[in-house]
């Protein structure tokens, strides 16, 4: 087993720096990633472009996380009560950590004290200060407080929920087994709740209701509604104004507790739980994740039985935060933790995000609704009228619902000119032009179509099911954009072969089977985690899904994403706690496991092949199977790590709490495993096997051990994989426990290996770098080639790095060296400079062109005076950056990547000279 490292208590930065600038996660489009060499070709699937899976090039895509200025957690010795730790205790070691920070000279503030889910306090203060604050004998670590993005769920088209609850068997846990969720407690940390609706039990009218009702007993406003953390927006407001009324003023919050618990126009999970809303989020905009700490406590200091975290940080995969942190003590603590896994599918592999990557919580993925309701224009097929639904590309005008229009088409389905790649010659002039899915991206499609002459624009799938596409870029789409399934799309193409073929749009919509119902949604995050723990835990209904929403905006909204499969899970667990109010919080999750049921793999649902233990977990919930279970398995997940010699031994215990011994046939079956390229990864068939016994049996009320050995392919494919053992009985449901591993030495992935980064790079024109605010300026630039870059240090004009991750990091160092003559790594400048802290734990990039900017101001430590800074002189320098793999040993050189930049000039204008503020310019 590799030991986890803990943050390196001295590091103080908190941004993507180098001594004091923050940096930005960009996206550079147009640039080529390489593509790992596929070791295994007969064992090779495809890759996810070649199954259509697209990754646009256009939007930002961000990279890691976004610090809080001069914000930061300090973990301190000890426990947290919810962990066994005493107030007093806690109280003593805050107290003593602030004498003894005093005592350093640290000018530090402390905001916040925590001490229920963690031990530890926030403080405000500069880097400098805070390395000086890290020094005291209490700290164990060091972390920066993080901004985290409002959740933003894909807009879907309407089902009714009773669908969305029937995949998961909650209809039957409500209808034949009487389960509600009556005295069950559930915690919705999100947007708020609007407690007025009547579904949660209100008047009806806005602002009609008083705060707290019988339905939504609980709850705080942690921020106030002008609340956003984000600081690249224009919206900006970071101080907190919280009160005691949890309404809802943006929505997701309302819709994730609809999910859990709505009991009126349409019925939730568990429509008669105990509500309690803990808004952590202004009317937009984004939190912070010491604010989230905040709720947490809060939420468990109100004896809820279970917390819901519809919130995630894409490509986040480290659980050493301290909110994950504080989810796993909530969970020893007593109360159940669920999260969503990310809506970060289409960019690939280990895009899981915390808090759901948490080592005790129920990282949820998400599955697509059975059935969709949109909006439908008509066709005329052998004299009959026939309703082809379509979803609609956005930003672009909506198409109309009434006229009609005549259909045009560019080539046979297939065929590089259906997809419109590239400008074509024909005139589309008035027409509307039908386009294939696949090749480039839906925003480039539509730009094509126009400057064609096109009057609008319909995308027909490549694969089964329908895409909600996104046509940010410039220029903008301005024409109509519509999307449809793959064989609407062969129907008019073979309609207008056969002759000039006219549509008409019309205001009907048609409800109809989603051909994607059942299967992993795709925008649903790729595990493992960084450490190669199994993530996701279980999947549940996210894809298109109808719930409550705010009274003033409709009352009723369709959103999808993992956000919405995080709620089924947890009202799920209210109906399991419930039945079995003596189940302990950490034997929730193996029995929803031991329960669920795998999905096909959804890129070839035909293929033969489950979908990635990795993306799905053990599979869809099914939660009346889990409530009648009278046997279980332990552990209820199995993650194997990298490969050993002679395969992986595992134990594992099923015990019968029923009245009769059970005989169980035990099986296997393996999943598709993924590895290369993680922007664009490729697939294999199951690359493990499985040895042991044939059968158990369990005797009742006892139980019975079960010893295999995982093999996996024993050709370090350098891939994850996974699959499911399984326990298969007459008249018993099939028990099954997920498992998954890394099929090769973990510390061979590389972690720098990309076409164009790193590089030096010049960005200018900031005073601060947040986001992607450079980006969207035009402010960055590459040097030419053979170009040494000079910087001036002033308006942010300074040396800067563009990294891109390739798979995650467990640390990241960043030293600064005189350059020679001839532009080469000399001398350092004076001891090793390290970057911050915030580099111990990376995740990779968030795209193929996806990079971090890391900014060095041009100082260095100082061992004397009051800022420990100094500038040093102008002159020729280059930066070296070593990054160590994940579970790597820093002192094992096969297990670190070093890059060396080319050198570039600081050259100060009226500085004074060569060594300001430096001393006789020596280094």
């Amino acid at each position: 087993m590799q030991h986890r490292p803990h943050p390196w208590r001295e590091h103080s930065g908190a941004r993507r720096l180098l001594a004091g600038l923050g940096g930005a996660a960009l996206l550079a489009a147009g640039l080529t990633p390489a593509v790992a060499a596929d070791p295994t070709e007969e064992r090779t699937l495809g890759t996810a472009s070649e199954h259509g899976v697209e990754h646009p090039v256009t939007a930002e895509t961000p990279e890691g996380v976004t610090a809080v200025p001069n914000s930061w957690f300090v973990q301190l010795q000890g426990q947290p009560t919810a962990a066994g730790g005493t107030v007093s205790q806690v109280r003593a070691t805050q107290r003593a950590f602030e004498r003894e920070a005093r005592s350093l000279g640290a000018e530090v503030a402390v905001a916040e004290r925590f001490g229920t889910a963690w031990q530890g306090v926030t403080v405000r203060g500069s880097e400098a200060q805070v390395r000086k604050a890290a020094g005291a004998s209490q700290v164990e670590a060091v972390f920066p407080v993080t901004v985290v993005e409002a959740p933003e769920p894909l807009e879907g088209e309407r089902p009714d929920l009773t669908f969305a609850t029937a995949m998961t068997g909650a209809d039957i846990a409500q209808s034949e087994l009487g389960l509600t969720g009556e005295g069950v407690k559930v915690a919705v940390m999100d947007t708020g709740v609007d407690y007025d609706h009547p579904d949660f039990g209100g008047n009806g009218s806005p602002d009609s209701t008083e705060f707290p009702t019988e339905r939504v007993a609980y709850g705080y406003d942690f921020v106030g509604d002008d609340y956003n953390a984000d600081a690249s927006s224009d919206s900006y407001q970071p101080e907190p104004n919280p009160d005691g009324d949890p309404d809802d003023c943006q929505g997701h919050g309302t819709h994730v507790a609809g999910i859990v618990g709505a009991n009126g126009e349409l019925t939730g999970v568990a429509p008669e739980v105990t509500l309690g809303a803990y808004r952590v989020f202004g009317c937009d905009g984004s939190t912070t994740s010491d604010i989230m700490l905040q709720a947490m406590e809060r939420a468990y200091q109100d004896g809820m039985d279970v917390l819901n975290m519809s919130i995630g940080s894409a490509f986040a995969t480290w659980p050493q935060y301290p909110t994950a942190v504080g989810s796993d003590n909530l969970v020893d603590a007593g109360m159940v933790v669920v999260a969503s896994i990310g809506n970060s599918g289409a960019a690939g592999t280990w895009s899981a995000g915390a808090p759901g990557v948490g080592e005790k919580v129920i990282g949820v993925a998400s599955f697509d609704n059975t059935h969709f309701e949109a909006n439908a224009f008509t066709v005329t097929v052998d004299g009959e009228e026939v309703a082809v639904p379509y979803v609609v590309g956005s930003p672009a005008p909506e198409p109309p619902t009434s006229g009609t229009a005549t259909l045009s088409r560019l080539g046979d389905p297939g065929s590089t000119a259906a997809q419109l790649c590239s400008p074509t010659e024909q005139d589309l002039s008035g027409t509307v032009v039908l386009v294939e899915r696949g090749g480039c991206t839906f925003h480039l499609k539509g730009v094509h179509a126009q400057q064609a002459g096109a009057a609008g624009v319909i995308l027909y799938n490549n694969a089964p099911g329908i895409v909600n596409p996104s046509l940010t870029g410039e220029p903008p789409v301005e024409i109509p954009y519509a999307s449809i399934f793959a064989e609407d799309g062969q129907l008019l193409d073979d309609l207008v072969t056969s002759g000039e073929t006219e549509i008409t749009w019309t205001d009907q919509t048609v409800v109809a089977p989603s051909p994607t119902g059942g299967l992993i949604s795709s925008f649903s995050s790729y595990g493992m985690t960084a450490e190669l723990d199994l993530k996701p835990d279980i999947g549940a209904p996210g894809g298109n899904i109808n719930a409550p929403y705010p009274l003033e905006q409709g009352g009723y909204a369709v959103l999808s994403g993992t956000s919405m499969a995080a709620p089924h899970t947890a009202g799920a667990v209210a109906l399991l706690l419930e039945e079995r109010p003596d189940t302990a919080p950490e034997d929730v999750r193996p029995i929803l496991q031991n329960s669920a049921d795998p999905a096909p793999w959804s890129l070839a649902p035909s293929a033969g092949f489950p979908e990635p233990v990795h993306r799905q977990g053990a599979g869809m919930l099914d939660i009346d199977d889990a409530v009648l279970a009278t046997t279980s398995v332990s552990p209820g997940k199995l993650s194997l790590g990298e490969s050993v010699e002679g395969g992986h031994e595992v134990t594992l215990t099923l015990r019968n709490d029923g009245d009769s011994d059970v005989t169980y046939a035990v099986g296997e079956q393996g999943g598709v495993a993924t590895g290369g390229n993680p922007n664009d990864p490729t697939f294999y068939g199951p690359l493990a096997t499985v040895d042991g016994p044939e059968s158990v049996t369990v005797p009742a009320g006892g139980s019975a051990d079960v010893t295999l050995t995982i093999h996996d392919s024993g050709e370090d494919v350098l891939a994850q994989y996974g699959g499911w053992i399984s326990f298969t009985a007459e008249d018993a449901p099939q028990l099954r426990v997920p498992y998954a591993g890394f099929d090769g030495d973990y510390q061979d992935v590389s972690l720098l290996d990309h076409a164009v980064f790193p590089t030096m790079a010049t960005l200018t024109g900031c005073d601060r770098f947040i986001g992607v605010d450079c980006v969207k300026d035009g402010s960055w630039s590459l040097p030419e080639e053979g170009e040494t870059p000079t910087y001036s240090m002033e308006d942010g004009d300074v040396p800067t790095a563009l990294v891109h991750l390739v798979h995650p990091a467990q640390r990241a160092t960043f030293r600064v060296y005189h350059a020679t003559e001839d532009g080469t790594k000399g001398r350092p400048v004076h001891k090793v400079f390290s970057v911050a802290m915030a580099e111990q734990f990376l995740g990779r990039s968030g795209g193929p062109n996806a990079f971090t900017a890391w900014a060095w101001d041009g100082t260095r430590s100082h061992n004397h005076g009051n800022d420990k800074r100094k500038q040093v002189p102008d002159g020729d320098y280059v930066l070296e950056l070593t990054v160590v793999n994940a579970l790597g040993d820093a002192g094992n050189p096969e297990h670190v990547e070093t890059w060396t930049s080319s050198s570039f000039t600081i050259d100060r204008p009226d500085d004074g000279g060569p060594g300001k503020g430096y001393g006789k310019g020596k280094g």
